[in-house]
């Protein structure tokens, strides 16, 4: 070995050595993690189905009613920055609903909804679209892989991006504040993070 590539793998082992650990915006300052796929606490259940911990997910697949079930985060919150990382099957219908006006009543009149629902029949409010505000064209596939939504509530103003591309944008101001809450509906979904940032 030459003593120019000793001296460039030595200095390529000493940056190695010394970067720090890849760091996700969502783990920074002001931000909180409600789900880490180790646990349900922080959230309430309404309605049926068979939430669990699986293989550092929250994982539902078999729905034991037949209205959806979610769970819906005990806090409440208004202006925020959410990030959620979600496995839809194909078949699935799950969300992530914002600004519930009623926690115990959970419905996409009474809260926005970012869908998730590759087979909605209806695919301008699928996967991606704010349901009843925004819609979605083309809808994107979510099924059978990791997805991550980004999803911003300032005032009015409401944008959900998925996969890093920009979904949907609402300018609405009928709910100011609520909880979250993440839909089974039907398939199987999986949620391995939930973060939240107040804004």
């Amino acid at each position: 070995m030459s003593r120019g590539t000793a001296l460039a793998s030595a200095l390529a082992l000493v940056v190695a050595v010394a970067a720090p650990p890849a760091v996700h915006a969502q783990d920074g300052p002001g931000w909180t993690v409600l789900l880490d796929g180790t646990s349900l606490d922080g959230w309430n259940k309404v309605g049926e189905t068979n939430w669990r911990v699986e293989d550092g997910a929250v994982v539902a697949d078999k729905r034991t009613s037949k209205d959806p079930a979610y769970l819906v985060s005990k806090d409440a919150y208004k202006d925020f920055a959410l990030h959620v990382e979600f496995w839809a099957s194909d078949d699935a219908n799950s969300g992530i609903y914002m600004r519930c006006a009623d926690a115990s009543k959970i419905t996409d009149r009474s809260c926005y909804e970012a869908n998730i629902f590759d087979q909605r029949p209806d695919p301008t409010y699928g996967t991606g679209s704010i349901v009843y505000y925004a819609e979605v064209n083309p809808m994107p596939k979510a099924g059978g892989k990791w997805n991550t939504f980004e999803i911003t509530a300032k005032g009015r103003h409401i944008t959900v991006m998925l996969n890093g591309q920009k979904t949907a944008e609402l300018h609405n101001g009928l709910f100011s504040g609520g909880p979250i809450a993440l839909q089974h509906g039907a398939g199987t979904i999986k949620f391995r993070k939930v973060a939240i940032k107040p804004l």
